[in-house]
């Protein structure tokens, strides 16, 4: 099935799908923290930006509560408080690049190949839409694993967790025509306190280290191991 056959607003959730995933990238090469945190922000908007079209498309009211909290929460409220949380352990102008970077990059470049084969017997069902918007959510989901995989910043590790929820929800909205609204409430909370426990985990792992280099702590366990 052609894809310029689908409704005009299938076609735009595909497009801001594509953004997203294509934020995944960004967010995978970013070397600034700073910057990591604002791609974030931008995924989280384009998230609520799919939640509000699936609601006009399938007229589910609720989802425009649920694209309002996603907008205030993954957009504004969790890069707000990462903002903060840099500034208050200096992170201000860390950089970290990541080892073979163009490996990675391939790396990413075959998962989102590895999605779409994955729904491939979609297509004989005629479901090229459902298809298209699973291989993308698919894909920023194991693109943001990719991420906690190589980056040795614990900030940074977060902001691929982070990322991996946005492509769950992605799909979950997007194929599904959303999920029950206490559904939704519930992933939120959850999400808004595994971000507090992150920054309450971030201060203590600065104190105790003085550094948030998650291979700092595997050294430090493999030279408690040796002494032992």
């Amino acid at each position: 099935m052609n894809l310029t056959l689908l409704p005009l607003l299938q076609q735009l959730l595909l497009v801001l799908a594509a953004i997203v995933l294509f934020l995944s990238f960004v967010l995978l090469a970013q070397v600034r923290l700073i910057s990591a945190i604002h791609a974030f922000a931008w995924q989280g908007a384009l998230v609520a930006a799919v939640t509000a079209v699936v609601a006009a498309t399938g007229q589910v009211h609720h989802l425009y509560f649920s694209a309002a909290l996603t907008l205030a929460l993954k957009a504004l409220l969790i890069p707000w408080m990462l903002h903060r949380l840099i500034r208050q352990l200096e992170l201000e102008r860390h950089t970290e690049s990541l080892q073979s970077p163009a490996l990675v990059t391939m790396g990413a470049v075959a998962l989102v190949i590895f999605s779409y084969w994955l729904v491939l017997p979609m297509i004989h069902a005629e479901m090229t839409f459902t298809r298209n918007i699973i291989a993308i959510s698919l894909s920023v989901v194991l693109i943001g694993l990719l991420m906690m995989v190589f980056r040795t910043q614990a900030v940074a590790q977060v902001l691929g967790f982070m990322s991996m929820e946005n492509g769950l929800f992605l799909a979950a909205v997007s194929a599904t025509d959303g999920m029950p609204l206490v559904v939704e409430l519930g992933v939120a909370f959850d999400v808004l306190v595994a971000m507090v426990l992150f920054g309450v985990f971030f201060l203590q792992l600065r104190d105790s280290i003085d550094s948030l280099d998650v291979d700092r702590l595997n050294r430090l366990r493999e030279t408690g191991g040796d002494s032992q």
